[in-house]
Order: structure tokens, then C-alpha cells, then sequence
């Protein structure tokens, strides 16, 4: 094991998560699961989005995409703390009881008897449950009680370095020690995670989950030494509406201005050109596809990956350029929020398959619940997508969902905050909801509306709600957007702002 602490020293710290029966290994019915969650890392830094720009290559991510199924757009949340919310608890942000932020920022807390994380659950069912690498979800990691095993940098607690993405991270090691880790972050998370798939750390006759947490590909965008020489000399055409105005967008997005213009007009921001900053952005990727490929090939190793359920997404995605943002997720638009997702089980589920309906984060609980063999803990807000992993065909008319409030989160979002404070990064609280074509988002003030044709338009850049021959769509999406949240139980249904008539 890659790290100061020796693994007789690890292993011995384990006994704290140790509560599960004994159950027997992994089998069809009850698989393993790796689930395999990056941050900030926009759908279109893999090569196996048409999205993405011509020279970019990931090769380990496209041949997991090929073993299994591909979905062209998930929505997990609209920035990293709710995002991993929703894949701890099933429920979108309004119904996440409990969490709050508190003191300085990432500081938070939660009450895990109001806000349960289904890992428990999990461990009850006879699983070894584990988790590595980042933690931004309150200063309880939940070790002994949610993980049996956990290698974890838990920003929360070490608000200090918090910026600390790739060096010099505190890793706190099985609830217990914690050392400063000075290797770049997203080899050593492969390394310990290569280490428990080959039984380190865990009972060998019990199924595992695993929640692998990168930190990459977040700012600063480090990129590994290996790596920083590669895409010396590409070219990309700079986003149409980096400068404002923007017409027909609401007021809030004629306020995005992110970036400078240099002397040829060019955009410029902190020193770099676009290109620049979207060349550092994409050389960070390469260790995540590096680290994909070793994991799959220790699955082959161990003679498990015919056994295991993986899952790869993001928490989010990332614009750059796009709408005025640098670095920037938050906002509803697919350039900042919208996230790759493969599921692969070679033998179980279709190989090299696409799906072109959107799902969301909280979708994946109830999913992988479905493969573990459990029932549903508590009522969760998204849906088993095994009907569209399994079937081609499979009908599927449920809208995808994501609620965006800020910072605030569960019963604290039922009174709607004004001026300023309903604003986070600069964008108001929102409701999206969004089918294969089109896309809703309703602010949570008084400002426009937004529709997008995603087939015609998939830029975002012809707000269709301003235009009276789509007010029909509008007023249909508009209330599938309120049926959605009186579905979830969301608190501030009746109390949002009218809308804004044109």
C-alpha cells in the first residue's frame, strides 16, 4: 500500500468496521460495485462523446464505455457538495433533512438520524462498504457507522486546505491517523483502490461497494508531471457567447463575464488564454483515463470483472467559455452541469450500447440498489434505470430533474431567499427539468424563463421561451417541472416567484 502507514498498521485499524454478517462473496445476484466518481469533469473531455473536441483521447474510459452502456446526459447536481448529497441519500437537494453549511467554507454538518446514507444499509445486507478520496458531505465521514473501510480527504474538517486538489492533502485513514499525503492525489486513490479490489483491507467472502472519489479534474487543474507536455499545439474556436450580451437570456446571465479580452480580442482570464486553460483542463484527464485502465485491468486480475457492477460518472460538469463561465458549474446549462455516465458488467448487462434519455443522480441509488438485491431503505426520489440499461427499447417517460438552491439544502428551502441571497456563483436558484430534446429551467425569482431545443440548438443559445410559438411547450414543461417536485415532496412548491410573462 502506497502510503506512510505501513498495511499491517492499516489492516489492524479495520476492526471499527467490522458490524456486517458474514455474507457470501460476490455472485450474480448480489455483485460487486466500483463506483467510480470524478469531479468537475465535463462529458466533453471523453473521446467517446461527439461533444468533445477532436484530439481528445480516452482510450481506457471509451473501452469501458463499449463493455457496457453509455448515457448521453446525466444531471447529479449542480456543484459538488448537493451532487454527493443525492448519491448518499437518494434525494435531490430539497430533500436532503439536516445538512447545512457551517463555519468557514467547505464546513458542514448533517444529523445522520434525519439524513441516513444508504451504505448502511448496504454493510446490513452483508456487503463490505468503502470509500476513498475526497469527502465534501459534513465533517462525519460516517466510518464504522456507513463505511467499513475509508481512505478519505475530508475537506469539511480541514477547511485550511481545502484548495488542496492534487498535493499536500490530509488523509484521514480508517476513522482513526491522519497524515499529510504529498503524492499527486489521483494515483494514489488508484492505488489504494487497486490495493482493496484485490482484497486489502476487506473480508473476502463478502461482496464489496466501493465510492472511488477523485478529486480530479477539479481547479486548479493540475495536471500529473507525466502529462505536461501533451496537447502542446491544439486549436479550438472560442464559444459564441463567452462575451455579453447574451440575447435572450435572463438578466443574471448578461452578468457572467468571467474573461477579459487581450489585445487581438482574444479571451484571457488569471493570465492565460482560453486555450490556455482548456489545454490544462484536458491534460488532467489523462491520469483518470490511466487510472480507469489500471482498474479494470485489476478486475481482470482478480477474476472479478465479470462480477462487478461499474459505475463511472461525475459529480458534474464544467463550462468553460460557454455563457461567459471560467472553471464554472452551478448554472443549469449542459456546458456546466452536464455529466458523463457508463454502466459495465460484461455478461450482464448489453455491451456497446448508447441510451439517449436523460437521468439523474439520484437515478443511480435506486439502480444500484437494484444490482446489490436490496429494497429501497426509504422512499427515494429517483428511479431503477435497469429498464433502460437492460432494454433498447424500454419505455421510459419520466423527465429528468435537478433542483439547484444554493447552498441550502432539506426543509431550509422551503422559504425562498430574495435579492442576493438567492443567488450562488452568480446564478439564482432553479428548477431544470429536461426530456430527450428539450430543456425547462425556471428560476426562483422573477426573471425569464428558459427553453432549449437540445437537438436544434444544442449550445444553449435560443431561449424559445421568450418566442409565443412555444408557449404551449413552456406551459407543459412548466408543469411537469411542478409535478416532478410535488413527486419529491419539495417544500417550496407553492411558494416559488410567478413567472415572468413576455
Amino acid at each position: 500500500m502506497s502510503s506512510s502507514l505501513s498495511r499491517r498498521h492499516l489492516l489492524g485499524m479495520l476492526g471499527a468496521g467490522a458490524a456486517a454478517q458474514a455474507a457470501p462473496p460476490a455472485t450474480p445476484e448480489r455483485p460487486n460495485i466500483l463506483f467510480i466518481y470524478t469531479d468537475d469533469h465535463s462529458y466533453r473531455t471523453l473521446s467517446c462523446y461527439k461533444e468533445a473536441y477532436p484530439w481528445v483521447k480516452t482510450p481506457n474510459i471509451d473501452r469501458l464505455a463499449s463493455q457496457g452502456v453509455r448515457f448521453l446526459a446525466a444531471y447529479n447536481g449542480a456543484w459538488c457538495m448537493p451532487s454527493r448529497a443525492t448519491l448518499l441519500t437518494g434525494h435531490f437537494q430539497h430533500g436532503v433533512e439536516s445538512m447545512s453549511m457551517t463555519g468557514s467554507y467547505p464546513g458542514s454538518s448533517y444529523d445522520p438520524a434525519k439524513c441516513p446514507f444508504w451504505p448502511k444499509e448496504m454493510r446490513k445486507h452483508g456487503y463490505t462498504t468503502a470509500q476513498i478520496g475526497k469527502w465534501h458531505t459534513g465533517t462525519d465521514t460516517g466510518f464504522g457507522r456507513d463505511w467499513d473501510f475509508q481512505l478519505v480527504w475530508n475537506r469539511p474538517k480541514y477547511p485550511e486546505t481545502s484548495t488542496h486538489y492534487y498535493y499536500d492533502q490530509p488523509i484521514t485513514y480508517q476513522g482513526g491517523k491522519t497524515e499529510m499525503l504529498k503524492r499527486y492525489s489521483t494515483d494514489q486513490y488508484t492505488d489504494w483502490a487497486t490495493d482493496f479490489i484485490r482484497g486489502e483491507g476487506r473480508d473476502k467472502d463478502k461482496p464489496w461497494y466501493l465510492w472511488l472519489c477523485y478529486g480530479a479534474v477539479h481547479g486548479p487543474y493540475t495536471p500529473a508531471e507525466r502529462h505536461l507536455k501533451e496537447l502542446a499545439g491544439i486549436d479550438l474556436d472560442t464559444p459564441k457567447d463567452i462575451f455579453a450580451p447574451r440575447p435572450g437570456k435572463p438578466e443574471w446571465a448578461q452578468k457572467i463575464n468571467q474573461w477579459n479580452k487581450d489585445s487581438n480580442g482574444k479571451p484571457v482570464a488569471g493570465g492565460k488564454s482560453f486555450i490556455e486553460w482548456v489545454r490544462q483542463y484536458h491534460q488532467g484527464v489523462y491520469a483518470l483515463d490511466e487510472a480507469v485502465g489500471r482498474l479494470m485491468q485489476t478486475l481482470e486480475e482478480t477474476g472479478q470483472r465479470q462480477n462487478t457492477f461499474v459505475v463511472f460518472t461525475s459529480d458534474q460538469g464544467l463550462a468553460f467559455g460557454q455563457h461567459g463561465f471560467r472553471g464554472t458549474k452551478i448554472a443549469a446549462y449542459d456546458a456546466n452541469t452536464r455529466s458523463p455516465l457508463i454502466f459495465s458488467m460484461p455478461g450482464k448487462i448489453p455491451q456497446n450500447r448508447v441510451c439517449d434519455v436523460p437521468v439523474t443522480g439520484a437515478d443511480l441509488v435506486p439502480t444500484m440498489l437494484r444490482f446489490a438485491g436490496m429494497k429501497h431503505p426509504w422512499e427515494m426520489h429517483g428511479r431503477d434505470l435497469t429498464p433502460l440499461i437492460m432494454d433498447q427499447k424500454a419505455k421510459w417517460d419520466h423527465p429528468a430533474l435537478m433542483v439547484a438552491t444554493g447552498q441550502t439544502y432539506g426543509s431550509d428551502t422551503n422559504k425562498i431567499p430574495t435579492g442576493d441571497a438567492v443567488l450562488h456563483g452568480g446564478v439564482p436558484w432553479y428548477v431544470m427539468i429536461r426530456d430527450k430534446r428539450y430543456k425547462y429551467v425556471r428560476p426562483l425569482t422573477t426573471d425569464l424563463e428558459e427553453l432549449y431545443d437540445l437537438q436544434a440548438d444544442p449550445d444553449e443559445l435560443d431561449n424559445l421561451a421568450i418566442k409565443p410559438e412555444h408557449k404551449a411547450r413552456l406551459r407543459k414543461m412548466r408543469e411537469q417541472a411542478i409535478a416532478e417536485l410535488r413527486r419529491t415532496k419539495c417544500g417550496f412548491v407553492d411558494n416559488m416567484p410567478p413567472v415572468k410573462e413576455v
